[in-house]
């Protein structure tokens, strides 16, 4: 069991579930899911979710345990302690739920965060497996060791955001905040996975390339930096128009907008030269630079969706998905790259 090759391919899972998080998460944003569990970890006081709003109503001659939730007059109630109900709802049992006033049950909604929550779990259980079989490395390469279990760490961090977010209703500002995480997270298991991957010679380089392949992420960053900050605004927009009316959210838009669309022009060259220098003149495996094109004529067609043709359901979703995708991609290639050797 503990071989390096299980620890890569454990690695390779942490890097593959991470990315299904952040497209659940994408699917919750998607679908209006955020607060179909109002309550954290549990979802209406349930480690499994209720499917019927009848059972979340007061129900006569009923064993209740501490914590279970009810919805009484569109307010959520939790019971003080396990008791078993009389013919008749006794205020004296409940108590009301303070973190917010959301009281909503939609079974759609209520399933869709519950299962968001689950793959969490499993990527800190997976990630969890990495960090143990990382021990092996304890004495020859302590870093491996160190840094999975900070990659651990990193994933019981977000799992209180996670409750924050829902805590906060949904505040913006916190859904960027773990999504940033998220993407630091994919980073870190990126770099384990190389430093134990075996050396590539197809990947070679004239000393510049490594230092471009930087300056691209760090572009990439900016780009979804300004991203996030528009996305603020369009949930600003949501809760003023609401969703029917998304031919609005756009009209009189910040200023990042407009600098985030033509950014894009930027990046779509620079991106081009660099495929350039690196497939055509370098001879590097295309595959990795073919994926990355793909990924990013994608993010553009999902951007023209969203502004041309009023956010059609999906278009924010697959076009953060694809945003990060291109971020670790971008991330392995320029691993690649530091290490390539040097041609004259």
């Amino acid at each position: 069991m503990f071989t390096e090759q299980n620890y890569r391919r454990w690695l390779r899972l942490s890097i593959l579930v991470i990315y299904l998080i952040i497209i659940a998460g994408a699917v919750v944003r998607m679908t209006g899911s955020g607060m179909g569990c109002p309550d954290w970890p549990k979802c209406f006081g349930y480690w499994i979710p209720p499917t019927e709003e009848a059972e979340l109503e007061f129900s006569p001659n009923t064993s209740y345990k501490e914590g279970m939730v009810i919805i009484v007059d569109q307010e959520l109630r939790v019971a003080k302690e396990s008791f078993f109900s009389t013919t008749s709802y006794s205020e004296s049992d409940w108590k009301p739920y303070t973190k917010h006033d959301y009281a909503v049950f939609n079974k759609f909604h209520t399933w869709t965060e519950y299962i968001n929550r689950l793959i969490g779990a499993l990527g800190g259980l997976v990630v969890l497996v990495a960090a143990f079989l990382s021990l092996q490395f304890i004495k020859t390469r302590p870093k491996l060791t160190v840094l999975t279990i900070a990659a651990l760490l990193a994933m019981l961090i977000q799992a209180v955001i996670g409750k924050i977010v829902v805590d906060t209703l949904l505040s913006p500002v916190l859904i960027t905040i773990h999504m940033i995480v998220a993407l630091l997270i994919v980073g870190l298991l990126i770099y384990l996975l190389y430093e134990v991957l075996p050396p590539d010679s197809s990947y070679k380089n004239q000393g510049r390339l490594p230092k471009f392949a930087l300056l691209v992420i760090l572009l990439t960053l900016a780009q979804v930096a300004l991203g996030t900050q528009v996305r603020q605004f369009i949930d600003h927009q949501v809760d003023l128009f609401g969703y029917p009316l998304s031919s609005e959210w756009l009209e009189n838009g910040p200023a990042l907008f407009f600098i985030h669309r033509s950014f894009s022009i930027l990046l779509v060259l620079i991106h081009g030269w660099f495929f350039y220098e690196a497939i055509f003149k370098w001879n590097h495996p295309i595959r990795s630079y073919y994926t990355l094109g793909v990924l990013i004529i994608g993010t553009i067609i999902s951007g023209i969706l969203m502004n041309y043709a009023d956010f059609p359901f999906g278009s924010q979703a697959v076009h953060l998905v694809l945003a990060s995708l291109i971020l670790g991609l971008q991330f392995y290639i320029w691993m690649r790259l530091r290490s390539a050797r040097i041609d004259p």
